[in-house]
């Protein structure tokens, strides 16, 4: 499977324009060569156009040089274009390779993929190379014919021009300079600056108004902080979605910002519980703390080879031989890939398909909580609350799962709940989760404080407390996050100072993870014989750190208990002044 990014851009000509000098165009100094290719490409989509609304396309193509199952995503310059053989994996002609559907697995949710349209394309392709015979542009005449498969869709014909950069020209201030020149010369011969961002949109055309639309949010009335309730949660539902593909082509950071999202999403799930409620609500939490694990280890794996990586670059590693650099830095980029594969066979598990839906299916039959369930749910609420996973291997996906799967859901969770006369004080719940959340912070930061100089309590132990007081303030951050976005509520500086207490602590932890690693691996290589001083270098240099980062977290937990403080007193004012 291959990655391309696509920077063009597209021209509306008529049949009788001709083609410009193209060596006018800045940088190009002749044509390297010219090609014909009749190119055949059918587009596939779910019956609502999951993919083609969210601009995505994915297609089949026959003839030319890139034949081949394709997909395109939107990006900030350029399309992000993965490829995979005709002969894929599971593929046939109207089946993506294995590989490939998983980069739209989130979107699409399991349902069918159909023809939408098919594309027939005479292309004229000329290869601008500069003064150095390096290929730096493609500049394409296309033919083009079309049909569309959506009821109403009609045959359409029509001629364009593509000017693209290669891969090799990508830089921005080269992306910039030849699109404006490419732009000027080719408009000047009478071309027009496309409207439509593809041939598929052209192509469809007005027959996208005749399917129907995915199902949506549920309107709740603006007063209702069920409303926001709703809001947050589909904000962090649509993050999974956005960075699934990003993970799975191993992009930069993409592991941790899903993982965050989930972590988020599931702390919500939390704080939001006496809103919405009942058992496919309360699976639904347990199968993001799954999903989160999985994503964790992998994240810390991340961390650990950033971490040591970048020590090992400064002076620090001048100490240590060539070998057991080499042989860290190995191990380290091994262990991240095992963990990575894990995370991309978790995300092409069923179980989490049905995750998903389960999302999509509370957003759209949201499971409103009313004062006579109330009380039922008490207990439950209680018994449920999450503790951060143990042991949760990516085999847990393979255990039965089935939370609300396709649109069902328990009883008390359907439409009929928009309209349940007795509504509860959601507000009032929000708060009460909040106060929690904070009282859980308060203990666990108790606990740290009077343990940490008793050296009769085990060194793991008293780690361990502020590893739990981390969590604690990572809980009491996505609570009033949470608030905040479903009430009137001003949590913004509580949640600012939950953030710098996570990140001083989040340091600490990161260091002591990457200093155990250092440990684990030195018993090895003592074990073998083998020479050990340079861990213990590695060793002793995160020790210090983490014990540098601790130093700073009293004044930040401070910083949180004035603005928890400050947040309540105004609540109360409020309060008052609203009766």
């Amino acid at each position: 499977m291959q990655q391309h990014l696509e920077v063009e851009t597209k021209f509306s000509v008529s049949d009788s324009t001709q083609i410009p000098q193209l060596d006018a165009i800045a940088g190009v100094d002749h044509i390297d060569r010219t090609e014909i290719h009749h190119l055949s490409a059918v587009y596939f989509d779910t019956a609502d156009l999951r993919l083609t609304r969210a601009k995505i396309t994915l297609r089949r193509r026959t003839g030319g040089v890139d034949a081949g199952w394709h997909i395109k995503f939107p990006g900030k310059i350029g399309r992000r274009e993965v490829q995979a053989p005709l002969d894929g994996q599971g593929a046939t002609e109207t089946t993506p390779p294995q590989e490939l559907l998983g980069h739209i697995r989130a979107l699409i949710q399991g349902r069918a993929l159909t023809p939408i349209a098919q594309v027939d394309n005479e292309r004229h392709m000329f290869y601008l190379a500069d003064a150095n015979n390096s290929i730096i542009a493609e500049f394409c005449d296309d033919h083009v014919s079309t049909i569309s498969h959506l009821p109403g869709g009609v045959r359409k014909q029509w001629r364009e021009w593509e000017f693209e950069l290669s891969d090799g020209h990508l830089e921005e201030e080269v992306v910039s300079e030849l699109l404006h020149s490419a732009q000027a010369v080719l408009t000047s011969a009478g071309a027009f600056v496309s409207n439509s961002p593809s041939k598929l949109v052209s192509a469809l055309d007005d027959s996208v108004n005749n399917v129907p639309a995915p199902p949506e949010m549920a309107q709740l009335d603006k007063s209702d902080p069920a409303r926001g309730v709703l809001k947050a949660i589909a904000t962090n539902a649509a993050k999974i979605t956005e960075y699934d593909p990003r993970v799975r082509a191993d992009e930069y950071d993409s592991v941790h910002q899903m993982r965050v999202a989930t972590r988020e999403l599931r702390s919500h799930l939390q704080t939001f519980e006496g809103v919405l409620g009942g058992d496919n609500y309360r699976l639904l939490e347990k199968e993001l703390k799954v999903l989160a694990n999985i994503l964790g280890r992998a994240r810390d794996a991340e961390v650990v080879e950033e971490r040591l990586s970048a020590l090992i670059d400064t002076e620090i590693g001048d100490s240590i031989d060539q070998d057991t650099k080499a042989e860290l830095l190995e191990d380290l980029s091994a262990e991240y890939r095992r963990e990575h594969s894990r995370v991309v066979r978790a995300l092409d598990n069923d179980r989490y398909t049905d995750l998903l839906q389960a999302l999509e299916d509370l957003l759209v039959n949201p499971p409103l909580i009313t004062e006579a369930d109330q009380s039922q749910l008490e207990d439950a609420s209680e018994a449920s609350e999450i503790t951060e996973p143990t042991g949760t291997d990516t085999e847990e996906l393979d255990k039965e799962y089935s939370p609300g799967s396709h649109g069902s859901h328990a009883p008390e969770a359907g439409v009929e709940n928009l309209n349940r006369p007795k509504k509860i004080d959601a507000t009032s719940v929000l708060l009460h989760h909040l106060d929690k959340a904070h009282t859980k912070l308060i203990r666990s930061e108790k606990k740290a404080r009077s343990q940490w100089d008793d050296q009769s309590v085990a060194l793991e132990t008293r780690e361990e407390n502020f590893h739990n007081m981390r969590k604690a303030a990572k809980r009491l951050r996505y609570s009033a996050e949470a608030v905040g976005k479903a009430t009137n509520v001003d949590t913004k500086k509580l949640y600012k100072a939950c953030s710098r207490l996570q990140t001083i602590l989040g340091d600490y932890q990161d260091a002591i993870t990457s200093r155990d690693e250092l440990l684990r691996r030195a018993q090895i290589a003592r074990r073998q014989g083998r020479d050990t001083f340079g861990y213990g270098v590695l060793y002793q240099h995160e020790q210090a750190l983490s014990r540098e980062y601790l130093s700073g977290y009293r004044e930040a937990f401070k910083a949180v208990e004035k603005a928890y403080e400050k947040m309540i007193k105004d609540t109360k004012k409020r309060s008052k002044k609203n009766k």
